[in-house]
């Protein structure tokens, strides 16, 4: 009975799937019009495929979900240690067992989820632990010679057969392992402890790797690149929206707490902001790369900061404020790696000025043509407003309202005086942000929002008006 190789199952899987109109990767976003075809592709091809982008860029989740293009179950020979196909075994073992038992042979079912395996790279791996090596207590029990086949511990490779094999940050691999690989792809033959073995593995395999990291941390050899069939570039969002339906859907927020959770869009905007500011910002190492799991840390701890606020205060709701993303500023310093300009300034401050930048291109977003000279003459006036950090909202909307002119703005973000004052005081100290962060009032941890008192030019010289020096006299 003829049975289909894994990247023959993969591709007739994947093309049903497309006819049903079923999505391909379910929970990845921003891949559908550029990664995801070009996986399609590789799959119809039955190519080998490798997978090169910066960290955070969803590399091995797209690996893991290749699992849905398997069967839902597969039979192997039941005990075997590489998953033996019972109409074409590879291992010696269940060769002599089939032809001494022929159909009463014992079969079993492998799932899907167990057809995939997945390796770190890292710098100690060993042939033995890809490949395999001589075990010699399997021998001595058995009163077997060191190079009968039967003595083989088969490593991760060959347990992957009949299924898919992941290695993630591929350049880590010693080069002698990459050439153990690239050989038993190719040739489906190995040499362990020198005694030779041929494992025609049906196997497809799949790798990980940042291109930033080749000269760093190693690289991947030749001959390895050219049995790899296709070789796919992976990004960030390329629009914030992209960037905050992966943030919604990785973060944590739904909490399990008595009080209403809200997180105003403005603020999950300047969350997602941060990620696109510090991606272009020229302190920031852009080999690194900025992780979308900046915006996913940073919107669970500016909602753990108003749930702490809330629970203070004993406010009956938790809204997030802008507040509440500086308060978040320790979930993203160690998310980038600074150039020498950056490590001047420090982390912190970097966070700090990311955050400023962040709020001033979401402010626009909002307010295009909006008129603030009440609410900065308020300020320009001797106006001034500290707002304590566990303040209720209704003590800070009790101290915005008395801003002239700042509450009339608040129906541009979908609020209004119906809405609850938590939503109303977000939205309020989220125009104050905007102003500062647009430099029209100044703020700092002392004062709070203020304005710089203006100057009055000294008075000059009447004789100057005219552009002459004065003449100098002369006794």
């Amino acid at each position: 009975m003829a049975q289909r190789l894994v990247r023959q199952e993969l591709r007739e899987n994947l093309l049903r799937k497309m006819e049903s109109g079923e999505p391909l990767f379910p929970g990845v976003h921003g891949y559908d019009d550029t990664v995801i075809p070009q996986i399609t592709n590789a799959l119809l091809s039955r190519h080998h495929f490798i997978l090169l982008g910066l960290r955070g860029q969803a590399k091995s989740r797209i690996l893991r979900g290749l699992v849905g293009f398997l069967d839902s179950q597969v039979p192997v020979v039941a005990g075997c240690e590489i998953n033996d196909n019972p109409y074409r075994p590879l291992c010696r073992i269940c060769r002599e067992k089939i032809a001494a038992e022929g159909d009463a042979t014992e079969i079993a079912w492998l799932g899907r989820e167990q057809r995939y395996v997945e390796k770190l790279a890292t710098p100690d791996v060993t042939i033995a632990d890809m490949i395999g090596d001589v075990d010699p207590i399997k021998a001595a029990r058995a009163g077997k010679n060191l190079s009968d086949e039967l003595t083989i511990h088969y490593g991760l490779l060959p347990r992957a057969n009949r299924g898919i094999f992941a290695i993630n940050e591929l350049p880590d691999l010693a080069g002698k392992i990459q050439v153990g690989l690239f050989n038993i792809m190719q040739e489906g033959d190995v040499q362990i402890k020198g005694y030779p073995v041929r494992l025609a593995l049906d196997v497809l395999l799949v790798f990980t790797a940042n291109p930033e990291d080749y000269t760093a941390r190693g690289k991947i050899i030749t001959p390895l690149k050219d049995r790899v069939g296709s070789e796919i570039r992976t990004h960030y969002p390329v629009t914030l929206a992209e960037g905050m339906s992966i943030t919604q859907q990785e973060s944590w927020t739904n909490r399990d707490a008595k009080r209403r959770v809200e997180i105003p869009t403005y603020v999950r905007e300047v969350v997602e902001e941060i990620a696109f500011q510090a991606r272009e910002d020229k302190r920031v190492d852009k080999r690194s790369g900025v992780s979308q799991r900046l915006p996913i840390s940073t919107l669970e701890n500016v909602l753990s900061s108003a749930e702490q606020r809330a629970v203070r205060s004993r406010d009956s709701a938790i809204v997030a404020r802008v507040a509440d993303v500086y308060a978040a500023i320790p979930s993203m310093t160690g998310k980038f790696e600074l150039e020498y300009e950056g490590e001047m300034r420090g982390a912190e401050n970097i966070a700090r000025e990311l955050i400023r930048a962040a709020v001033g291109k979401t402010f626009t977003k909002y307010f295009t043509n909006a008129n603030f000279q009440p609410v900065v003459q308020w300020f320009e006036l001797g106006g001034e407003l500290k707002v304590p950090a566990n303040a209720s909202s209704a003590e800070l909307l009790a101290q915005l309202k008395k801003i002239q002119g700042l509450f009339d703005h608040l129906d541009a973000m979908g609020v209004s005086g119906k809405d609850a004052a938590a939503i109303q005081a977000s939205a309020a100290e989220f125009i104050l942000e905007g102003l500062w962060a647009q430099k029209r009032i100044s703020r700092s941890e002392e004062r709070g929002f203020f304005a710089e008192a203006r100057k009055t030019p000294e008075p000059r010289d009447p004789r100057e008006s005219s552009g002459r020096m004065p003449r100098r006299q002369f006794n």
